[in-house]
């Protein structure tokens, strides 16, 4: 589904990605862990097509990301941190409006519309103003943008940032739903989300990946005296710090 290669990053004198590579599959389900500055969100806009990479290649479903573009654009469903939102507008016109800029084809856009609604738990509050909506109804009405017209991959930039331990139940129920569906990278700081959702894990650390491993393994990954097996904050944590001590010797 993807195959990166080789992926580098510059923002003048700062390298942001140094020589990235790796590949998903179709139906995978992957996390993106990293410090704030690691790279997560720069790589993320190179897979959506929205930031270019300096050098190296990105393929999603067959297609190159520099050449065809818009191709790409029309398979991906993105969700930003902060979701695209026209906050004016009610909930089932800006679904409208998004299934049209996103090409769904006119006899189609009720059908996704109704879909969307019952998937993201959007019907009881359609007819309302979006601005008026808590942060969690929020952060599912851009979720429901983001798959409106049937994406093959779904990527997902913090989607319980800033919610209520009750919102972010019921969003993070809401992603586990999507899962089966299509192809998911999911990039957080709430490592619990990690470990309910994921099925691997890529640690990014100052533009590098730094593990590229299936959760099951990680997690059977024991500690030093053998009598337990890591949390995955555990995991991120001892890596980052046989990094730091590598670079310090």
């Amino acid at each position: 589904m993807i195959t990166t290669k080789n992926i580098t990053k510059h923002f003048g004198s700062f390298q942001a990605l140094k020589d990235v590579s790796f590949e998903i599959s179709k139906g995978e389900i992957v996390g993106f862990l990293g410090q704030n500055g690691a790279g997560k969100t720069t790589l993320m806009r190179i897979l959506t097509s929205y930031l270019p990479a300096s050098s190296g290649t990105v393929m999603i479903d067959g297609d190159d990301i520099a050449k065809n573009p818009l191709t790409i654009r029309q398979k991906i469903g993105y969700l930003p941190e902060t979701p695209p939102l026209y906050t004016n507008m009610t909930v089932k016109d800006y679904l409208k409006f998004a299934a049209e800029i996103k090409d769904v084809p006119s006899n189609q856009r009720l059908r996704q519309l109704d879909k969307v609604l019952e998937e993201c738990q959007l019907e009881g509050v359609k007819n309302k103003t979006i601005s008026i909506l808590s942060k969690g109804y929020k952060q599912r009405v851009g979720i429901a943008q983001a798959i409106i017209h049937e994406p093959k991959l779904l990527i997902l930039d913090e989607p319980t940032s800033g919610l209520d331990p009750i919102q972010n139940l019921q969003v993070r129920k809401l992603i586990k739903n999507l899962k089966d569906q299509r192809t998911v990278i999911l990039s957080t700081h709430i490592l619990s989300e990690i470990e309910q959702i994921a099925q691997r894990v890529l640690i990014i650390k100052s533009g590098q990946i730094i593990v590229d491993e299936s959760l099951d393994v990680l997690l059977k990954t024991s500690d030093a005296d053998q009598s337990r097996e890591l949390t995955l904050e555990e995991v991120f944590v001892k890596y980052h710090s046989e990094q730091s001590e590598e670079r310090h010797e």
